[in-house]
């Protein structure tokens, strides 16, 4: 018998986490043959709330799923984690400066590391999803230095997924036929959605994306709705991207556990080792491709005088975060 992962969800009782327990459950993450122990944790007040989440998880009878547990306790979820998804996070409010932002997201991070640190497996995954994802990320890691920093990243596969969907949808194509869009950057409105190297299949032949599609589309209208497209879904839903991001936080760590299909890579934002010129110790998402657990950045790939433009800009906002984080961290020391 596989012995269960201990799998933990933070902000457990959210509408992403909504949307994700299932496919961590039903074996669409970590496998079809992998139980799980289910370790969601959120804040006191949302645990009656948690205790239904639970419930419905119960009345699923999904024979992967071994143990259920809701707690408001970092100590209790993070204990033995194997995989770790970080989705709770304090939100942007109206009139809300960055640095407040900031300061909200270092008190839960420095917690969840701590625990992390303490309590959770060394080899540990974890991802962050809560914005400012990178920066948060980064933060964590650093309240948990017995982990390597490879071992946290920020989600960015919502915005590939999203990128790939576009080029899709402008070429008439099921989404599966376009691959290896890039995102490079922040999770923020600075990313910048790369497809340069993408290949897309029209009628059975393979050609590169920029042969495919219009040069205006492609660094116009393609770029803006990606950078734009949460903002838009908030405008039409009047809540945030759940169903979609949950999805993507799902795709992110399947191919981290299990690894990318040869001649394909994802975009995830990992520890910088100083490729692309990116200052090394940013929370950058990049190309990688993964086996057995371990990424690898994607190198040698041309980048033009317009993406290097682009990837200046989304640096510099995340060396900006990243200078106001710490200060916060150096204050509370």
């Amino acid at each position: 018998m596989t012995e269960p992962l201990n799998v933990v969800v933070t902000g457990a009782a959210g509408q992403i986490a909504y949307s994700l327990v299932y496919q961590l459950a039903a074996g669409l993450v970590f496998g079809p043959n992998q139980p799980i122990n289910l370790r969601l944790l959120d804040i006191e007040v949302a645990m009656t709330s948690l205790t239904g989440v639970a419930m419905e998880l119960e009345d699923l009878a999904l024979p992967l799923l071994r143990e259920i547990v809701t707690t408001c306790s970092p100590e209790v979820a993070f204990k033995d984690a194997a995989a770790a998804f970080l989705l709770g996070a304090m939100p942007r409010k109206e009139g809300m400066e960055r640095k407040d932002l900031l300061a909200s997201n270092v008190n839960i991070f420095k917690v969840q590391g701590q625990a992390l640190d303490q309590y959770a497996r060394k080899d540990v995954k974890v991802l962050v999803v809560g914005n400012p994802a990178n920066t948060n990320a980064l933060v964590c890691s650093h309240y948990a230095p017995s982990i390597p920093k490879e071992n946290f990243s920020a989600m960015t596969r919502l915005d590939q997924n999203r990128a790939q969907a576009q080029i899709a949808l402008y070429s008439f194509v099921p989404v599966d036929k376009v691959k290896n869009v890039i995102i490079w950057g922040n999770h923020s409105s600075t990313l910048y959605p790369d497809a340069a190297h993408a290949t897309v299949t029209i009628q059975g032949k393979t050609m590169p994306v920029p042969s495919a599609v219009s040069d205006d589309w492609l660094h116009g209208t393609f770029v803006e709705k990606v950078q734009a497209r949460g903002a838009s879904v908030i405008s039409m839903r009047k809540l945030s991207s759940a169903m979609s991001a949950a999805k993507a936080a799902g795709d992110h760590m399947r191919d981290w556990w299990l690894g990318t299909k040869p001649g394909e890579w994802v975009s995830m934002a990992v520890m910088s080792d100083g490729s692309y010129n990116i200052p090394k110790g940013l929370i950058f998402s990049f190309p990688v491709t993964i086996e057995k657990g371990q990424y690898k950045i994607v190198q040698g790939l041309t980048i033009s005088d317009i993406a290097r433009s682009k990837l200046d800009i989304t640096t510099k906002e995340l060396e900006e975060e990243r200078a106001e984080a710490f200060s916060i961290v150096q204050e509370k020391n």
